[in-house]
């Protein structure tokens, strides 16, 4: 079997090897992911009772400062770390702001 077949077919130990770890990778985001917006619920919840308002500008500019400075730190993109937290942001403002019309 050549090399290249190898490929095509999926049995390449290296690529395979990344591909798990990559996969492992991603439960783990998805996990913390959910836990995240487990904690963002209670936090809606909480602010819908207290009447405080859903979004809250002068935390999320400061998060985004503070990952934005983590981000440049990994080596990783600070633009796309700010276009994935604001994308999160935006959730979460979604869902207190149903919290808040449910009560």
């Amino acid at each position: 079997m050549t090399q290249d077949t190898q490929h095509h077919r999926g049995e390449d130990s290296t690529l395979a090897g990344f591909r798990k770890s990559i996969d492992n990778i991603d439960a783990a985001l998805v996990h913390m992911l959910a836990e995240r917006f487990r904690i963002t619920q209670a936090v809606g919840a909480y602010k819908a009772k207290a009447t405080l308002p859903p979004a809250d500008p002068a935390r999320e500019k400061e998060q985004i400062a503070r990952l934005r400075r983590l981000a440049e730190d990994s080596e990783l993109d600070p633009e796309f770390t700010e276009k994935f937290l604001r994308f999160i942001i935006d959730e979460v403002i979604r869902h207190h702001e149903q919290a808040r019309a449910a009560d």
